[in-house]
């Protein structure tokens, strides 16, 4: 349901919000490595991330990406829709082109349930809330 582009992108976002600040800024390099991400296809996710002004970033040379306190309050479906837009989460499980609530198909039903509140979720949980329960044990994230 969510794309390898759209996970690579919220690890990034996650390891930017545990370990830069305004402060801080992190580079791509130093980015790619732990979150097992090649350094060309991450630099891509965020440059998109922060021309849409989701994450900050800064040039020179003590520039890099960062999270400001504003962009830690950002929701999770937010890096999904600039990633790849919300229709893909409600894509047919079955690829079918014409599928929806008037023409099912035959999954429609088993599996529509779960992805609203999947969005629901991802809609409500932001960026800081998932970094703080990395940061107190509650969910883990190799970084």
């Amino acid at each position: 349901m969510i794309s390898n582009s759209s996970k690579y992108a919220i690890k990034a976002v996650l390891f930017l919000a545990m370990h830069s600040s305004e402060e801080k800024k992190i580079m791509v390099k130093d980015i790619a490595d732990p979150i097992n991400v090649p350094m060309a296809y991450i630099a891509k996710l965020l440059q998109e991330l922060a021309k849409q002004k989701l994450i900050s970033s800064t040039r020179g040379p003590k520039g890099g990406f960062y999270l400001s306190k504003e962009d830690k309050g950002r929701n999770i479906m937010e890096i999904i829709n600039i990633i790849e837009g919300e229709k893909k989460l409600n894509s047919c499980l079955l690829s079918l082109e014409h599928c929806n609530e008037e023409n099912p198909c035959p999954v429609h039903h088993l599996i529509n349930q779960s992805r609203n509140i999947l969005i629901k979720n991802l809609k409500i949980k932001t960026i800081n809330e998932l970094a703080l329960d990395v940061k107190r044990g509650k969910s883990t994230l190799p970084l």
